[in-house]
């Protein structure tokens, strides 16, 4: 049995100003994005000028923010939205929806595509390497806040989170560290360092997210304020992944014998 390490969630903090390792980890993610776009750029000769990527880091970055704490509120606490409007902005105390950042950067895609003039498969098969990594990242701010912990367990690394109970739980935020972050990017980075119909790579990755949150939904503990919304076991979040896993898989059968674009 393990022990929550309590780590103060404020990382630095200069009179009235604190600055939280949530929002650190936030940074690391988009920070670690530019280089490796940088990085692919270079490796595969493709036709992205400097410009154009931090263009679009930003955009995706606003995306992220304004879809993931959006989509937290509107999917996880429409009560508290509805009641306490103002705590859309806090930011800083967590609660952001992955599916709610997917759609922001979603949109943030088209509206960029059509700006650079390129095709918003091109410009999603392109981001799409970048997201696990800055994922892993979300979900070490995650544990280090103490926040979206896993269900009771008896296994030798169950971990007490003295926040919650003394009862040992998966530490499911290392989980998706796990999986989310580390295996996800192994995965689309393989298959996309060979060129592939457009459309494809991003077809990948929202298969690949989409069966290793429903998996790891199994793990975690539903949020409190919706437990399981149906046969005991369905989680919003398991809800929200099975129209992923579908546009997944129809778009990877759609694309997948389409004539392979030039670097792009």
């Amino acid at each position: 049995m393990l022990l929550f390490p309590h780590i103060n969630p404020v990382a630095v903090a200069i009179g009235p100003i604190q600055i939280h390792w949530y929002g650190i980890m936030y940074l690391v993610g988009f920070i670690s994005a530019w280089f490796l776009a940088k990085w692919r750029v270079k490796h595969y000769q493709l036709n992205w000028t400097s410009e154009q990527i931090s263009d679009l880091i930003f955009y995706a970055a606003i995306g992220v923010i304004v879809g993931g704490r959006l989509g937290y509120m509107l999917f996880y606490n429409s009560h508290e939205l509805m009641t306490q409007p103002l705590t859309l902005f806090e930011i800083w105390r967590g609660g952001m929806s992955f599916h709610g950042g997917l759609l922001g950067v979603l949109c943030a895609a088209v509206f960029f595509s059509r700006k650079i003039k390129k095709s918003f498969f091109v410009v999603a098969d392109f981001i799409v390497p970048l997201v696990p990594l800055g994922l892993a990242a979300g979900r070490a701010g995650n544990f280090i806040n103490g926040e979206l912990w896993g269900r009771a367990t008896d296994v030798p690394w169950g971990m007490v989170f003295p926040m919650v109970d003394l009862q040992p739980r998966h530490p499911s935020q290392l989980y998706e560290l796990g999986l989310e972050g580390i295996v996800l990017s192994i995965v689309v980075w393989w298959y996309a360092s060979r060129p592939r119909p457009a459309g494809c790579v991003a077809a990948i990755f929202l298969i690949g997210y989409a069966i290793c949150r429903i998996i790891i939904e199994f793990f975690r503990e539903p949020d409190p304020q919706l437990g399981y919304l149906a046969f005991h076991w369905l989680t919003m979040g398991q809800l929200l992944s099975i129209p992923m896993l579908l546009i997944g898989l129809f778009l990877w059968w759609t694309k997948r014998n389409e004539n392979i674009p030039a670097a792009h």
